[in-house]
């Protein structure tokens, strides 16, 4: 049996205690993840034991054994998928004609459901179905309902939906109103873990759903709905409704997205591992308004925005964006107004190595390592070599943005504090680069600066379209 090993990386955080919890005014710290490899314990997991799941079109075992349709099994599946019918009408939902799917396309689908906390490993290929993890309405609140899934050469489609949904797992985040709400998050205890195992490539193809109602309230003419609640909504083809953590170290995930790629409700953390997103909206989308907070310890994360949707920013934190280590190449939308890093709250840079392109400037609020943002009056093109270079017309990084742009931030170790930094294209200067604050604390807070002394090694950008990632074969379905 192929034993699995992972390295936790449980970051320490000044004040917190759990996910979520920090102590009332107290001054916090965002370690890079070069200072948690080294001031925390490392947790070795293996995974010898986890439930085999082996997926293929013709049959689905489960530790060698065909897959139960018993519900009240840990693993079973069933051909009941979640997604938007059809010809439905004004009181079902808020999708339009290019959201909705037969009922006959949906059938075609089948559903691994996944219904006990543990360890799931999933391998093969299912090219009509999703992976659904449902532990029951009381996951959300019992810190023993975590379910680790490991990709270890896994290839899932879904035309309908997410490719893979958490639905009910622990949430391990407060509930707390917007004006408590804060960066300092420790998302290890959460119930949603995705393990990309080591040489191992994984492929999500997803769509989405658009909003479900529970109940609606029409106006007196019956034409329009003037109050909802909503039952259904994601947009990511891998999507989380609770806080979720990635770990891999050599492991692949590519994902292709009709809408957004990879989205949770609540806090996203991506400790390690490659990941490879092309999609038609936000490639990444933490979507609590005010509270969410995405983090990037380590690993690499290439995106880019297909435009098929008309819009789409790499990153989309609807509250805090941070980044501690790894690289990051982000390529927003080329036509609209988006960015290659967006965040309502801020974004923190400490460690890593950051570009990212689109046509909206990046609220850089600080963090401790150099961070710095060109802007150009004209749209430069894509799949062309820009060359940033130091005062003294020394070449610090080059990139290859895929999409073209008018706004560049970039972040490196191989940056300084002193330094001044131009954008040039052959022999051409396109902008001047204008540097972030730094070592500043929360936003509004004047707090201690964010991260520490350390900066892990730099790496210089090769941007570019990642390796074995083609546009989405299926784009007529468009979200709007």
């Amino acid at each position: 049996m192929k034993k699995f090993s992972l390295i936790f990386m449980m970051t320490l955080v000044l004040g917190l205690t759990a996910c979520g919890k920090t102590a009332a005014k107290q001054e916090t710290k965002q370690e890079t993840s070069a200072e948690a490899e080294s001031s925390t314990e490392t947790e070795m997991k293996n995974y010898e034991n986890a439930v085999k799941i082996q997926l293929s079109n013709s049959e689905i075992l489960v530790d060698s054994e065909q897959i139960s349709e018993n519900t009240e099994d840990a693993v079973y599946k069933a051909n009941d998928i979640i997604f938007y019918l059809e010809d439905q009408g004004i009181e079902y939902g808020e999708g339009t004609s290019e959201d909705e799917h037969s009922q006959i396309e949906a059938d075609a689908h089948t559903v691994v459901h996944i219904t006990k906390a543990g360890t799931y490993e999933i391998s093969g290929i299912l090219e009509a179905g999703q992976i659904f993890v449902d532990l029951g309405e009381d996951a959300k609140k019992d810190p023993e309902a975590v379910v680790t899934l490991i990709l270890n050469n896994a290839d899932i489609t879904c035309t309908v939906a997410p490719a893979i949904l958490f639905y009910n797992v622990y949430e391990c985040a407060e509930d707390v109103e917007e004006e408590e709400a804060a960066m300092d998050v420790d998302t290890t205890a959460a119930g949603a873990n995705l393990v990309l195992a080591d040489g191992s490539t994984n492929k999500v193809y997803g769509s989405y759903i658009a909003k479900i109602y529970e109940s609606c309230e029409l106006s007196e003419d019956g034409t329009e709905v003037v109050d909802s609640k909503k039952l259904h909504k994601y947009d990511g083809a891998l999507y989380s409704k609770m806080s979720m953590n990635v770990f891999g170290d050599t492991g692949i995930l590519e994902i292709n997205a009709e809408n957004e790629g990879l989205d949770t409700e609540k806090h996203l953390t991506i400790h390690g591992g490659n990941i490879r997103i092309k999609s038609g909206n936000d490639a990444i989308n933490v979507n609590e308004d005010n509270i969410s907070v995405f983090t990037l310890n380590n690993g690499t994360v290439d995106i880019e925005i297909t435009g098929t949707t008309g819009e789409g920013d790499g990153i989309d934190s609807n509250g805090w964006l941070i980044i501690n280590g790894g690289t990051l190449n982000a390529y927003s939308c080329a036509t609209s107004g988006d960015a290659g890093i967006d965040a309502d709250k801020g974004i923190y840079i400490n460690g890593g190595t950051v570009v990212a392109t689109g046509n909206m400037n990046a609220e850089l609020a600080g963090g401790k390592q150099v961070s710095v943002s060109f802007n150009s009056k004209e749209k430069l093109e894509g799949r062309k070599t820009y060359k940033v270079k130091d005062e003294d017309g020394n070449v610090v990084m080059e990139i290859l943005p895929v999409n073209t742009f008018s706004v560049l931030v970039v972040s490196s170790a191989e940056l300084t504090e002193d330094g001044n930094y131009s954008l040039w294209l052959d022999d051409t200067k396109i902008a001047e680069g204008t540097k972030a604050a730094m070592g500043m604390g929360g936003p509004g807070m004047g707090g201690p600066a964010m991260g520490g002394d350390k900066k892990p090694d730099g790496e210089m950008p090769h941007g570019g379209r990642p390796e074995g990632m083609e546009p989405p074969e299926k784009p007529d379905r468009q979200k709007k």
